[in-house]
């Protein structure tokens, strides 16, 4: 049985329009604690994940690494703690909200930028250049694993569109935004093709594969996909079983071609037990449950068979104790010496095995459908104003941006105003642009 594990990593544009002020902190904080824990880990391991980048998640780490992100959140860490203001209070409490007192709240708050993987700098002053050198260092860290094979890396579209939906927003079905037309095929071949060529421009290589943004496809976005030049795409399970009109697990542990495109579907149940459970387990526990569940698998497999773990790469750590760090060097400790199971690279997989025959591919994600993008008052408003936006204004950049995902799954949702504030600031912005009135 070969196995492939997927850890994805994506933040949507967190900038004002045409600025470098940050409206949100999460790159800075992910880029220092998760996305610089991980790819040490790999470093440290040597076992072979792969791991998925969205475009405008590296362009903003950009930022951070040339000094040109204006973070009130990093201004906030950086005060003397005598000038600490009410703002700046309720800034740094997003990350440690338990604590009050001025002093020891930025304290907590600077050290929980940081991973236990490294020894914490004794003072604030080795923690802010440790943070720069991990800002400048990480991109470079990332393509060197990459350039050693000791990582395989893949790409999402640019600005994390949900790609169905941008093909054709029908094609959500009941989740679909009543009376919406929003129907631009062109602006999803646009964040495919600009995600790939940005890859290449960072990491010096073409990426094979891609994880579509939410796991989102269907077979307008699969013949894309592969049109734009990609070898596969993984999604979830259940796109397979609407796929195939029924359930049948021996066929999940094999890729289908879908559209010209090879396509890997994940295994939820394993993948959610990492993501949502297993936090609450002690890591050598998680792990053997984890085992005990992949050995279950081998009746329906055979020497072809694949499976697929995929899921976030940045936000459980924060649910594990030390940040996931006991977890992941058990797991990939006993995955990388148990009987029966060779992790491998998807790429590896494809250069040894076929995929089954042509699939038609139903439209899902890996939720399976689009109940979290669409379908609620507040989500179907927001896609009748990008509908408005997209056809008075074209596919201006401001308008991909706004097609972003995360805008949508968020709408609705409580204490998520930065979101709505972004998403209405991008589209005002396309409206100035194309020298219109916002409607």
């Amino acid at each position: 049985m070969d196995l492939a594990i997927l850890w994805h990593f994506h933040q949507p544009i967190y900038r004002r329009p045409r600025s470098r002020d940050y409206v949100l902190p999460w790159v800075n904080f992910h880029a220092t604690k998760n996305y610089y824990q991980m790819a040490r880990l790999a470093e440290e391991t040597g076992f072979p994940c792969t791991y998925n980048f969205a475009p405008c998640l590296l362009e903003q780490i950009e930022d951070y690494a040339q000094g040109t992100a204006l973070d009130p959140f990093q201004l906030a860490l950086e005060l003397p703690p005598d000038r600490l203001g009410p703002v700046e209070i309720e800034r740094l409490r997003k990350f440690v909200p338990d604590e009050t007192h001025a002093t020891r709240l930025q304290r907590r708050a600077l050290e929980s930028f940081f991973s236990p993987i490294d020894p914490l700098p004794a003072d604030a002053a080795g923690m802010f250049h440790r943070q720069k050198e991990i800002h400048q260092g990480l991109i470079p860290l990332w393509k060197k694993l990459s350039d050693e094979r000791r990582a395989e890396l893949t790409v999402s579209p640019y600005y994390h569109p949900l790609l169905p939906m941008i093909f054709d927003a029908a094609a959500a079905g009941p989740e679909s935004p009543p009376g919406v037309t929003f129907r631009h095929p062109g602006d999803g071949h646009i964040q495919i093709r600009t995600g790939r060529e940005y890859f290449r421009s960072v990491f010096g290589r073409y990426p094979k594969g891609i994880w579509p943004s939410e796991g989102g496809v269907s077979r307008e976005a699969a013949a894309a996909i592969a049109e734009a030049g990609f070898a596969f795409a993984v999604t979830d399970e259940n796109v397979l079983w609407k796929s195939l009109g029924g359930y049948d697990r021996r066929a999940l542990f094999k890729p289908h071609r879908a559209e010209h495109l090879t396509v890997f579907f994940r295994d939820r149940e394993l993948s959610d037990l990492i993501g949502f459970e297993y936090q609450r387990w002690p890591a050598k526990d998680a792990v053997a449950d984890l085992l005990r569940r992949l050995d279950e698998r081998r009746p329906d497999c055979d020497e072809d068979s694949l499976v697929v773990l995929a899921l976030d790469g940045e936000n459980p750590w924060g649910t594990f104790p030390q940040n996931g760090l006991p977890f992941l060097r058990e797991l990939y400790a006993r995955l990388g010496s148990h009987p029966g199971i060779t992790p491998i690279f998807f790429e590896d997989y494809l250069a040894r095995h076929r995929p089954l025959p042509e699939l038609a591919l139903a439209p899902g994600t890996w939720l399976g459908n689009f109940s979290k993008w669409s379908g609620s008052p507040a989500k179907n408003r927001g896609w009748e104003i990008l509908a408005r936006a997209r056809k008075a204004c074209g596919p201006l950049e401001e308008i991909l941006i706004a097609e972003g995902s995360d805008w949508f799954w968020w709408f609705g949702e409580e204490q998520t105003e930065e979101f709505t504030f972004l998403f209405e600031q991008y589209i005002q912005e396309a409206y100035r642009r194309a020298g219109l009135a916002h409607e």
